[in-house]
Order: C-alpha cells, then sequence, then structure tokens
C-alpha cells in the first residue's frame, strides 16, 4: 500500500524476506478515501463491519486455491498466501483490540510488528486449506465481536504506542479497510 501522505524520507531497509517493512502511518484513511483500493472508511458504521467482514472470507477462500497462491508477483510483494496468513492475525488482533476497548477505558494496545509476525509466522508456507479455515474462524470471530458492540459503545476509546486514539467506530473503520485493501492486493 502506498501512503500518499508519506514523507521523502528514505524507505527502511530490506528484511532477510525481501519485503520492506511498512513503516506508514495508515491513519490518514479514516479521513480520505484509499486511492488505491477506493474504500471509504469514514462511510462505515460499526454495525456494517461484521457484516462486510463475513462477505470477504469466500473471497479469500477463493484466492487461497489458485495454484500460484505462494508465487510473490515480485521480490518485494508478498503473495495471496502471505496477505491471507496476515489477513488472518489482522481478524485476531482486531479482535483482541476491540475487546479491550469494550471493556476497558481507553487501553493501551501491545505493539504489533506485521513484518516480524509474518517472519516468525512464516506465513509464506503455510498450507492454504488450513490457512482458509483459520481465516474462516477468526472472521468469524471478529465479526461476531463487531456485532455485538452495543449502542454507546462506538465512541469508546483504545490507542496505539505511537499515540493515534480510536474509537470504537474509527478502528472499525481502520480495520476494515485493511481487509477490503488486502483483497485488492491480491485482485480477489
Amino acid at each position: 500500500m502506498t501512503d500518499p501522505t508519506a514523507s521523502s524520507e528514505l524507505p527502511p531497509a530490506a528484511q532477510p524476506d525481501g519485503i520492506v517493512p511498512d513503516t506508514k502511518d495508515w491513519t490518514w484513511v479514516l479521513a480520505r478515501p484509499c486511492p488505491e483500493c477506493g474504500f471509504a472508511a469514514a462511510d462505515v458504521e460499526p454495525a456494517d463491519v461484521g457484516p462486510a467482514v463475513r462477505g470477504s472470507l469466500p473471497r479469500w477462500r477463493t484466492a487461497l486455491e489458485r495454484p500460484d497462491v505462494a508465487v510473490r508477483p515480485s521480490p518485494d510483494v508478498w503473495s495471496t498466501l502471505e496477505y491471507a496468513a496476515h489477513v488472518r492475525d489482522v481478524f485476531r488482533i482486531f479482535d483482541e483490540r476491540l475487546g479491550l476497548m469494550v471493556e476497558q477505558d481507553d487501553p493501551a494496545f501491545a505493539n504489533w510488528d506485521q513484518d516480524v509476525a509474518a517472519l516468525e509466522g512464516d506465513y509464506a508456507h503455510q498450507d492454504p486449506a488450513v490457512l482458509a479455515d483459520e481465516l474462516e474462524a477468526s472472521g468469524g470471530v471478529v465479526a461476531a465481536s463487531f456485532d455485538a458492540v452495543a449502542p454507546g459503545q462506538e465512541e469508546r476509546t483504545g490507542r496505539r504506542s505511537n499515540g493515534s486514539v480510536f474509537t470504537v467506530r474509527t478502528l472499525g473503520q481502520y480495520f476494515l479497510h485493511d481487509v477490503v485493501h488486502h483483497l485488492h492486493d491480491v485482485r480477489a
């Protein structure tokens, strides 16, 4: 993903797997549509998140059935398999963060480095059939969590270690952009 608000600073060095870590702050998607995938996060209500996640799951399963699922389009771009593993973990991380926001007052989120997770989780060597089942299960859990957001909880807050503050509403918007954008990345 390319951040149109990124500065001209030099990009970070590639990791051992050839991927250059994404160090950009993607919270700008909360203010304007993404020029790459077209998603308008600001239009999303908390009640929209669960159905949208469930609607994405068949597309992920179909993408994971491709014969070239583990092939990177270029050495520095994740394969469909790696993107799917990332999204599975995004489902889990955001379910945890949503739970904290609903249960605690203004919780601080633990750091999550998606690039380290990809290496440590060996995203490139996942079993596509197993991953499809894990995606479906994790997606179902986070969808149900967003479905369960009660009236009055939409503005509860939580924050990342970099100081970015989210409400339940904006967390859902930000999260759903990630899911939709990665479907765009894999052309599913």
